[in-house]
């Protein structure tokens, strides 16, 4: 008997119809002989609901009482999962992250899962439940609910799996596997069968929203066995892990939107190396600097610097990963400067190589490089493409 952590977002239990098909998924995996501990997002929707609620109070909400606030959508989910199940004739109980044992550190709205205390999910799992647990929060030491950040709840899953020692963590999403890109962006994506965990980290931190960057580092620390698949199709999806069996050169592109190219004025030098450490600088004069900013962010460097920085652009950066990209810099650069889409800086690291490009230029510039270094004519004769949604 194998024990699987399962996870669920929040188109995966968008509606009572979707969570019917979830709990009839959850049982399918049961009577195949395994236990299985669930962790759910909110509703789709819900966390933005409650966040538009926040924002009509504030524009820069409390960062302990956001964490109150937002967390309620997944205790929804979990409740609602657990009578379905129950009505359906299956044990199961729902657990908010602090019942669950899920002790993080005390930073809200970003906070880190350091341990969990398994002895009362096990105790359940004895007693032949599923047990459902609120991904996306925690608990500090002093009791605060916490929440994890975008993307939380995979880590809660994989937190989980590492915990329990499971034999596999799936993570089921609205889109089969993972892309050689971003579908809504990119044409002619192609999805793989397996992925490294190092790949699949850097994809995800450079912008890459099928898996969140904290998750895939959780399960590459912990050796968890991480497979995404689809909550409304059947398929074997795409497993994450240490050894593909087959390693190509390029292993996909990931896209980041939604930056804002700011320019700072008058900021003292403290401030400077406080900037310096959170933020990509592209141009620095000795009276004036310019640094990429999220857009989530800007709203709160604009409050704490008032006239000091102002928003110029928007940008984004796209990031081709693999073993072997760091020599396409150049040519990457040609190629996107030939089609008259302007570079405002490049870099090369190790297994990845970035641009930073206009956001108006950002779907032309993804199609070109998309289909000069990932969709090449060997990798689609031989169809071995990498998934990066």
């Amino acid at each position: 008997m194998a024990l699987i952590v399962q996870k669920y977002g929040g188109t995966s239990v968008g509606s009572i119809e979707r969570i019917q098909s979830v709990s009839e998924r959850i049982i399918s995996t049961q009577q195949q002989g395994h236990n299985v501990v669930v962790a759910v997002s909110a509703m789709a929707g819900e966390t933005n609901r409650l966040m538009n609620l926040a924002n009509q109070i504030s524009e820069v909400p409390e960062p302990r009482e956001l964490d109150m606030l937002l967390s309620a959508g997944e205790q929804v989910s979990i409740a609602l999962l657990a009578m379905s199940l129950t009505q359906k004739g299956i044990k199961a109980i729902s657990l908010t992250a602090d019942q669950a044992g899920i002790q993080t550190n005390a930073v809200f709205n970003d906070a880190t899962i350091e341990y969990i205390e398994t002895d009362l999910i096990t105790k359940w799992l004895n007693k032949g439940y599923v047990v459902i647990v609120a991904g996306f929060q925690g608990r500090d030491r002093i009791g605060n609910i916490t929440t994890l950040g975008r993307g939380g709840s995979d880590t809660t899953a994989v937190a989980l799996a590492a915990a329990l020692n499971a034999d596999e963590c799936q993570i089921f999403t609205d889109v089969d596997g993972v892309y050689s890109s971003d579908p809504r962006f990119v044409s002619n994506t192609r999805r793989l069968k397996e992925v490294s965990f190092s790949d699949m980290h850097v994809l995800a931190k450079s912008g890459a929203k099928v898996l969140q960057e904290h998750s895939v580092t959780h399960a590459w620390n912990s050796s968890v066995t991480l497979r995404v698949l689809s909550s409304f199709d059947d398929g074997e999806g795409t497993l994450i892990c240490e050894n593909p069996k087959e390693v190509l050169a390029v292993t996909g592109l990931a896209l980041k939107q939604d930056l804002f190219l700011v320019e700072c004025e008058g900021i003292s030098a403290k401030e400077q190396r406080e900037l310096y450490k959170q933020y990509k600088v592209l141009d620095e004069r000795c009276d004036c600097f310019q640094i990429v900013v999220p857009k989530a962010t800007f709203l709160q460097l604009k409050l704490a610097f008032n006239t000091k920085i102002r928003n110029i652009s928007s940008l984004s950066i796209l990031t081709l990963v693999g073993d072997n990209v760091e020599g396409m810099a150049e040519s990457a650069c040609n190629q996107l400067m030939a089609n008259s889409i302007d570079i405002y800086q490049y870099d090369i690291e190790p297994k990845s190589v970035s641009v930073i490009v206009n956001q108006a230029d950002l779907q032309r510039a993804a199609e070109i490089l998309h289909k000069t270094f990932v969709i090449t004519e060997q990798s689609q004769d031989n169809n071995l493409m990498i998934a990066v949604s």
